[in-house]
């Protein structure tokens, strides 16, 4: 039986924001993954920041080519992402499958949806944050198979770093990735840095190094830029938010450099 209760339109009109918060950072994360997401509603999400998520088929192992198979989906995955609004940065979160794919074609294919919005990749945030470290050599450190880890070898020599080091641990299972422990990641970047080395860049936006930043840094006396750390920092500081969070590691203590 329905109530027989007289339902009203308000005669006062409510002001509309123009937005519901001020900031709005897209995340294209991959079915499987774990980490980013938690790590992305830790760093970046706020009072005045929103984070907004899509996810995009992937298919394990971890290999050059599954990676390379993931591209197709940008663009719609961009499309999903509030519809017919603007961003104001769209991040890509996996290391591996931007450096195969290439920066520059993952901005094209998420820009086909989003024109004109800036769009950040793993690897690239990497480039800078490690820059605006001033780190020139570095030891990199990361969880895929020798195949998987070679064409980040050229991506990083390709952008003038010198490789000090470089260290894999063979794994090619995105999942498997996620479990490594915080503490576990603090001994193997103790292992994986050279006594040259400027920095210690680990790869993976699966790998939990974020949560380990200044214990790392501790144990090794360096600076660490991470997949998520850089790209979280690169959306913050697109996003106009500067503010020092020291206790994710020195990357976000930083400025970035624009254009």
């Amino acid at each position: 039986m329905t109530a027989q209760i007289d339902i009203r339109v308000s005669a006062i009109k409510p002001a509309l924001d123009a937005r519901p918060l001020k900031k709005r950072v897209g995340l294209i994360i991959l079915a499987t993954d774990h980490t980013t997401e938690p790590d992305f509603q830790r760093m970046v999400a706020g009072p005045d920041i929103g984070v907004y998520v899509a996810r995009i088929p992937f298919a394990n192992p971890v290999t050059p080519d599954n990676l390379r198979a993931m591209q197709p989906s940008l663009t719609e995955a961009a499309v999903l992402i509030l519809p017919g609004e603007e961003l104001d940065v769209i991040c890509y979160s996996c290391t591996s499958a931007s450096v195969v794919i290439g920066d520059a074609e993952i901005e094209a294919a998420i820009q086909a949806a989003k024109p004109g919005v800036p769009v950040v990749t793993p690897p690239l945030a990497g480039v800078h944050g490690l820059r605006a470290l001033g780190a020139k050599r570095i030891s990199v450190l990361t969880p895929y198979t020798v195949e998987t880890s070679r064409p980040m070898v050229d991506y990083f020599a390709g952008h003038d770093f010198d490789i000090a080091s470089f260290t894999c641990l063979g794994l090619d299972d995105d999942r498997d990735m996620a479990r490594i422990s915080p503490a576990a990641l603090v001994e193997l970047a103790r292992d994986a840095i050279a006594a040259d080395a400027d920095a210690l860049f680990i790869s993976c936006t699966a790998v939990r190094a974020a949560l380990a930043a200044a214990e790392i840094e501790q144990a090794t006396g360096r600076p660490l830029v991470s997949s998520n750390l850089a790209s979280a920092w690169s959306c913050l500081r697109l996003c106009g938010d500067d503010t020092p969070r020291p206790e994710f590691g020195r990357l976000m203590t930083m400025p970035m450099a624009r254009g």
